[in-house]
């Protein structure tokens, strides 16, 4: 009879340091000056910025959601973290908050140290391009939990904001105009619809090439998540951003409403396009306009709410463009969508 000891029951402590001994140098490189403890304690020490005259810290968490099902059929594991950071950092700066620190969940049923540390490149190349740290994380290793091969992620983030500065949306007024800045595909949300049409109805496996978008299934769904921070806290410094939205999942209907007061709504009557994916997807399962832009943020991943008079110079240099305008309304439906971006 073999020794029972933790190893044995599936937990193995070795390559868990290990994991920590590959990540550590790539860890390093996200700090801040305001970290004050380094990686390996148990907890993490950070400082207020200077100059900020009413702290207020601002949270956010998320996962990655079923775009994991991609990484593990690829086997590739080195962009999922930037998907997680951006889907918790592009929510922290929607109230003007500059992202701090970062924290990681990795969690799996059989950890293998060169998988992990895959994993957190991609946490710290998503905070390198927040300017956030890294701070610490958990890993945890559950044997029989998962199935083999798979592993689940979610993050933790905190920003500040000088509570003077907060945007909450509640100067946005009826005229005010919406501008968008662009995904880079389908991010990270709706991706149980997304396997529903791809691996399901159309029966393609990741390797499989997509002629009409020019490259491989893994290629287009693992895109990693556009990172909007830095962007947003230049525009923050020059522009009177009365809102932002980051658009998730629910999509346009769901998500503009958020910030914007009772009494006002959203016509998206701009000239923007859709990107491909999103219109291969809608021919692939002959999806409504209404469901798509109920469920996918259709090549707009984020937006910002602006006085009419300072649109051009917002637009000037840049890929952003005019998503609508905000109007009057009493319709319970917030967000009209009145003409076809899809034709």
């Amino acid at each position: 009879m073999s020794e029972i000891n933790y190893k044995n029951a599936g937990v193995d402590i070795a390559e868990g340091a290990a994991m920590v001994d590959k990540i550590k140098p790539i860890v390093k490189k996200t700090m801040r000056p305001e970290v004050l403890a380094a990686i390996g304690g148990f907890s993490s020490l950070v400082s207020i910025p200077e100059g900020i005259k009413e702290p207020v810290l601002v949270s956010g968490t998320d996962g990655v959601g079923t775009k994991l099902k991609f990484a593990f059929l690829a086997d590739k594991h080195d962009t999922i973290g930037i998907d997680l950071v951006a889907m918790c950092v592009n929510d922290v700066i929607v109230g003007g908050a500059e992202p701090l620190f970062f924290l990681d969940y990795f969690a799996t049923g059989k950890l293998r140290s060169e998988v992990g540390a895959e994993v957190v490149t991609g946490i710290a190349e998503g905070c390198r391009q927040a300017g956030c740290a890294l701070v610490g994380g958990e890993t945890a290793e559950m044997p029989g939990f998962y199935a083999e091969g798979e592993y689940d992620l979610a993050g933790f983030n905190v920003g500040v904001v000088d509570k003077s500065k907060i945007i909450d949306g509640s100067k946005i007024k009826e005229g005010d105009v919406i501008v968008g800045i662009p995904s880079t595909g389908v991010h990270s949300n709706g991706y149980s619809l997304v396997r529903k049409i791809v691996l399901e109805k159309m029966g393609l496996n990741v390797n499989d090439r997509i002629e009409e978008l020019g490259c491989t299934v893994a290629e287009e769904f693992l895109k990693p998540t556009r990172i909007y921070v830095k962007e947003v806290l230049e525009l923050l410094k020059k522009f009177d951003i009365r809102g932002m939205v980051h658009i998730t999942g629910g999509g346009f209907y769901e998500n503009i409403p958020r910030v914007i007061p009772e009494g006002l709504g959203a016509l998206i009557d701009g000239d923007f396009k859709v990107l491909p994916v999103f219109k291969w997807l809608r021919k692939c399962a002959d999806l409504s306009e209404r469901e798509m832009f109920t469920t996918f943020n259709c090549g707009t991943g984020f937006m910002l709410i602006v006085p009419p008079e300072q649109v051009d110079a917002l637009l000037e240099n840049s890929d952003r463009y005019v998503v609508g305008r905000i109007v009057k309304t009493d319709k319970a439906e917030r967000v009209e969508i009145p003409k076809s971006y899809f034709a």
